[in-house]
């Protein structure tokens, strides 16, 4: 469900910039920290670093892009 909201200037900007580095439209990049600030808010003993990570690793389990762990 897509809503319009108002949102400062100043996030757009940096969302635009942020977003081109990441390739993700400002829309995209916005919801992409949303989605990171829920977690964190959530999580609060968990390292940013970590929760990206995660956030990865579901990715490329999602594009298939996994092997099985070998021990030793």
């Amino acid at each position: 469900m897509s809503k319009a909201i108002k949102l400062s200037e100043e996030l757009i900007s940096d969302a635009a910039i942020n977003g081109k580095a990441q390739h993700r439209s400002v829309p995209k990049q916005i919801e992409y920290w949303a989605r990171l600030g829920k977690i964190a808010d959530e999580n609060p003993d968990l390292p940013l670093g970590f929760v990206k990570g995660i956030l990865i690793g579901i990715e490329e389990i999602k594009a298939g892009d996994v092997s099985e762990y070998q021990f030793g």
